[in-house]
């Protein structure tokens, strides 16, 4: 198979089936591509119409021998003005540079800052290069960078912290996080990311508002702080009722009144007094969704 252009034995996925109309709606024809090779977080390289193209980082064409000074003052522009820069070359010459920039999301500074205050200390992880981490970083408000980060090193930081005695929650929605997310003590998805991500994560964020984690954690800090409390209260009520129901202190009935009372305890507390939410419970029952 060709990579590029579809499979005779079966249909191209929509995305590679919409690349190829656009580029006959140009014009453009699609060459003939053997010995395509990707390597994961560096580029990819292949023969095209019998001469070798390779596309990835910068240092993935040097790496390859091509010589890069003829675009090296624009690559070291793009990226000092935060652009992740993809380099491409055919046949040991390079024909220019892709600029790729990541704009911040917009809670993101304002989120950054309130995980400062709440003594949290916030690290920028990025397979991009430093000079365009950096500058993402100085916009949010981020002090500690790690740049050129491949998918496992992500991964690695992650134990690294928690070998050190740190407890680490990670936020991504890229297929490079996935590792990182599922080792982090809490992983924490956008419902825009990809599927791998999604399903990596402990905690999914559906809306796409990088903001909603500072809400996640303060809902998961309330329920853990709740769940504390009823084990304390049925603790209590059952340390204090058993005892004294088997040696024949309280009457049965008061004992029965007390198993309600502690039960009636334990739902208020969790309900953390919004009994909206038990009247919403109740009226949902059997309702379709949609339904009004």
């Amino acid at each position: 198979m060709i990579p590029g252009q579809p499979d005779p034995g079966r249909s191209a996925p929509p995305a590679r089936r919409g690349n190829l109309n656009r580029a006959a709606q140009h014009g453009l024809a699609v060459p003939e591509i053997n010995e395509f090779t990707s390597t994961t977080g560096f580029g990819v390289s292949a023969l095209v119409d019998g001469h070798r193209v390779l596309v990835g980082r910068p240092g993935f064409l040097t790496d390859a021998g091509i010589d890069l000074t003829s675009v090296a003052e624009t690559i070291g522009r793009l990226e000092s003005e935060g652009h992740t820069v993809v380099a491409v070359a055919r046949a040991d010459t390079p024909l220019g540079v892709i600029a790729l920039a990541d704009a911040p999301r917009p809670q993101a500074a304002g989120t950054i800052a309130r995980l400062r205050v709440e003594g949290l200390v916030p690290v920028l992880v990025t397979g991009d290069n430093p000079r365009a981490a950096r500058h993402i970083a100085r916009h949010v408000g981020i002090d500690e960078v790690r740049a050129e980060v491949l998918p496992a090193g992500k991964a690695d930081l992650v134990r690294a912290l928690q070998a050190d005695g740190a407890k680490v929650a990670m936020v991504g929605d890229g297929i490079n996080d996935a590792p990182a997310l599922m080792q982090a003590d809490v992983g924490i998805a956008l419902g825009s990311g990809t599927d791998i991500a999604t399903e990596s994560a402990d905690i999914i964020i559906v809306r796409d508002d990088v903001g909603l984690v500072l809400t996640a954690r303060d809902i998961s800090r309330r329920s853990y702080r709740r769940v504390k409390q009823n084990v304390a209260l049925a603790f209590t009520f059952n340390g204090i009722g058993i005892p004294l129901a088997a040696t024949g202190l309280v009457h049965p009935v008061w004992a029965m009144v007390a198993m309600a009372a502690s039960v009636t305890t334990i739902f208020v507390n969790s309900i953390g007094g919004r009994p909206t939410l038990l009247f919403q419970a109740i009226t949902s029952v059997g309702r379709r969704p949609g339904n009004t």
